[in-house]
């Protein structure tokens, strides 16, 4: 199991366009795409990642808008694995 970071570590990991909801200790972003099938195929690959990584993000679809929250629910927070994958989905993104 992974370590829970602090808050000042998430602040200095968070990739690009990520911020951390304390309240409910997870990172999110909200991805834009040109159309709702760009969303949709953004969130099969990003499904693809997860599972590769056996770590699975909340993903919530609409027009235009993917939105990914990731918490690393059996260490209690947010860990390196939220952070690995959230590049990583950055990254797919581009």
């Amino acid at each position: 199991m992974s370590d829970v970071l602090e808050t000042d570590e998430i602040a200095a990991e968070l990739p690009d366009g990520w911020h951390h909801d304390a309240d409910t200790d997870e990172i999110a972003r909200t991805f834009e795409f040109d159309s709702y099938l760009e969303g949709v195929g953004f969130a099969a690959g990003a499904g693809g990642l997860a599972e590769e990584a056996f770590h699975h993000p909340s993903m919530t679809v609409e027009w235009r808008e993917v939105e990914v929250r990731l918490t690393t629910h059996d260490a209690g927070g947010v860990t390196g694995k939220d952070i690995d994958l959230a590049q990583r989905l950055n990254e797919l993104a581009e």
